[in-house]
């Protein structure tokens, strides 16, 4: 390929992507939505800590309740 074709096809190529790059207001937070499911698993992670044996006990009851 010459020279000045790669080089146009070089500045296509640049339009095309900072085109769909653009600044979006819809394009969202990547980084938020590690953040939002980090935490999310945080929490889920602490309150499962914290219940672990109340639900074991609930389950163990439920399961001894059963009759063959």
């Amino acid at each position: 390929m010459k020279p000045q074709r790669r080089a146009v096809w070089w500045r296509r190529l640049r339009t095309i992507v900072v085109a769909r790059t653009g600044d979006d207001p819809e394009r969202g937070d990547v980084p938020g939505w590690v953040l939002v499911t980090l935490m999310t698993a945080g929490l889920v992670t602490a309150l499962w800590f914290v219940a672990e044996p109340a639900l074991s006990g609930v389950f163990e009851d439920a399961i001894s309740n059963v009759t063959p």
